[in-house]
C-alpha cells in the first residue's frame, strides 16, 4: 500500500441520500479536486466551504457541489484533504469518484484514510480501532464507549502506568551501572521503593484487562436463551423484553416449535434473544426436533433465563430444567405470572415478573446486565476494554508485572527484574501501536470500510 500518493473514496454509505461526500487525501488533493471542478489556481482557504460545479467532458454541469479543504496537518489524515459534498445520487457520486481518479487520484483501500491518520501521528492504534467500533455501533452505549476510546481514553489510562514503569527502569538501570562506583551518589532502590510502584502498576493494568469481561459483551453482544416447559410464558417474556409482538403467543402448550431470534438492547448491551420450544417429554417428531434445538440454545448461550410459572406448582420438567441449566453456565431463574396467586414453591433465588403487566421487567433487565458485568476491576466511566487484542496485551503486561513483583519479593538480581519490566512495557507499546508489526496493522485496517 503506497501512503504517499493521493487517494479518493466515497465517505458516506452507498445508496441514495440527501448528500453524499467524496473524500480525497494526499499531497495533490487540492490540485486534483481543482482540476475536476475547474477551480482557479490555488491557494485555497483551509477549513472553509465553497461552491463548485461538477462538469462532464463536454463542460456541462452534472451537479452543484460544496467543497471543503483541510490543509495539512489540520485534517483527519494529517495530509491535505478535500471533501466534496454532492447530491446523494449513486450515479453522481460514482461520476465524481471516477473523475477524480482520471485526474490522478487512486481508489483508497479499506481503512486507508484512518491508516494515514495513524502513520502521520494524528491518532494512536487504539483510537483508530475505536473509530471502526464507533461506526459499527448498534447501541448508544456502544457508541459512547467507542467515542471515549476514539478520544484517547485508553492512552490516558495507560500513560501514568507507562511513566511509572519507565521511571523504575531508569532507577534500576542507573543502580546497576553505578553499583560498583564508590564515588557515585546514585541510590540503589530497595524493595520498599520498588514493590509499591509495581503493585500500583499491576493493579491498574490488571483492572483494565479484567474490564473486558463486560467489554466483550458491549462490543460483541450477548446471546441470551429463554427456556422453560410449555406454557410458562416464555414467548410473552420474549416479546416483553423486545417491546414488540415478535413471537406468537397462545394458551395452547407447544405453540413455539423452533427457535425465534431477535436483537435488542438491554442496558446498552446488544443482546440476541432466543425464544425456544417448550421442553417436555413428547412423541411428536417436529416438537422433539424443536426441543433438541432448545437444549442446543442453552449450550450456546452466554446467559440462560429459565422461566417458571409461579401460578402453578412446579412439575418434574421444571426440576429437570433447573438441574440442566445449573450445569450449563450462567443462568437466571425467572418466575413469571407474578400478577396471579403464587402456587409454586421455588427453593432458590429467582426474579418475579409478569410479562403481561410488565411488573419486574426493569429489575430483570438490571439483573441481566449485572450477570455479565465484572465483580471487580474498572467500570465504564474509568475505562472499559472492548477489544480482544487490547485485553490480551494488557493481560500479558500484567503477567510480566506480577513476575517482576515475585522477582523483587525473592530478592533476585535487578537484571532479572528488568527483563519483566521491559516485557510489560513492550506489550503496552504494542497495544498503542508504537511497536506493532505490519501484518497486525494490515489485519486491523483491512476491517474498515473503504471511505474511512
Amino acid at each position: 500500500m503506497q501512503l504517499r500518493d493521493t487517494i479518493v473514496a466515497l465517505a458516506t454509505p452507498a445508496g441514495r441520500s440527501g448528500i453524499g461526500i467524496v473524500r480525497v487525501s494526499g499531497d495533490n488533493a487540492a490540485a486534483i479536486a481543482a482540476a475536476v471542478l475547474g477551480y482557479p489556481s490555488q491557494p485555497w482557504q483551509s477549513w472553509q466551504a465553497q461552491l463548485g460545479l461538477l462538469k462532464d467532458a463536454d463542460g456541462e454541469t452534472v451537479d452543484q457541489v460544496i467543497v471543503t479543504y483541510y490543509e495539512a496537518p489540520r485534517s483527519y489524515t494529517g495530509e491535505n484533504v478535500v471533501e466534496i459534498a454532492c447530491h446523494g445520487s449513486p450515479v453522481i457520486l460514482a461520476f465524481c469518484v471516477d473523475a477524480l481518479v482520471r485526474a490522478g487520484a487512486r481508489p483508497a483501500e479499506p481503512g486507508e484514510f484512518t491508516l494515514r491518520a495513524f502513520t502521520s501521528g494524528r491518532i494512536d492504534l487504539p483510537r483508530a480501532e475505536a473509530i471502526r467500533d464507533l461506526i459499527e455501533s448498534t447501541t448508544i452505549y456502544q457508541a459512547k464507549i467507542a467515542s471515549q476510546q476514539a478520544n484517547g481514553s485508553l492512552a490516558r489510562h495507560l500513560q501514568p502506568v507507562k511513566q511509572q514503569i519507565l521511571q523504575l527502569i531508569a532507577m534500576l538501570e542507573a543502580g546497576i551501572d553505578f553499583a560498583e562506583d564508590a564515588t557515585s551518589e546514585i541510590d540503589i532502590p530497595g524493595a520498599s521503593q520498588i514493590l509499591p510502584v509495581l503493585e500500583a502498576a499491576h493493579t491498574q493494568v490488571s483492572g483494565l484487562a479484567s474490564s473486558y469481561e463486560l467489554g466483550r459483551y458491549v462490543h460483541e453482544g450477548l446471546h441470551l436463551a429463554i427456556v422453560g416447559r410449555p406454557n410458562v410464558g416464555k414467548s410473552s417474556l420474549f416479546n416483553a423484553l423486545l417491546k414488540q409482538e415478535r413471537a406468537i403467543v397462545t394458551a395452547i402448550p407447544g405453540t413455539t416449535r423452533d427457535l425465534v431470534s431477535e436483537r435488542a438492547s438491554i442496558g446498552g448491551i446488544p443482546v440476541r434473544l432466543m425464544d425456544t420450544a417448550g421442553i417436555r417429554t413428547s412423541e411428536d417428531l417436529v416438537e422433539k426436533l424443536g426441543i433438541e434445538r432448545s437444549y442446543a440454545a442453552i449450550a450456546d448461550a452466554d446467559l440462560t433465563l429459565l422461566v417458571l410459572d409461579l401460578s402453578s406448582e412446579l412439575t418434574p420438567e421444571d426440576h429437570h430444567l433447573l438441574q440442566r441449566v445449573a450445569n450449563s453456565g450462567a443462568f437466571l431463574v425467572v418466575g413469571n405470572k407474578s400478577d396471579r396467586p403464587v402456587q409454586a414453591a421455588v427453593n432458590l433465588p429467582f426474579l418475579a415478573v409478569s410479562a403481561r403487566s410488565g411488573q419486574g421487567l426493569e429489575a430483570l433487565r438490571a439483573a441481566i446486565v449485572a450477570q455479565v458485568s465484572p465483580t471487580d476491576g474498572i467500570q465504564a466511566s474509568q475505562g472499559l476494554i472492548t477489544n480482544a487484542r487490547h485485553a490480551g496485551l494488557l493481560q500479558q503486561s500484567a503477567n510480566s508485572l506480577k513476575r517482576a513483583m515475585d522477582a523483587e519479593s525473592q530478592r533476585l538480581p535487578h537484571e532479572m527484574l528488568l527483563i519483566d519490566l521491559y516485557a510489560a512495557l513492550r506489550y503496552i507499546d504494542e497495544l498503542t501501536g508504537a511497536t506493532t508489526a505490519d501484518d497486525i496493522l494490515n489485519r486491523i485496517f483491512s476491517s474498515f470500510c473503504i471511505g474511512k
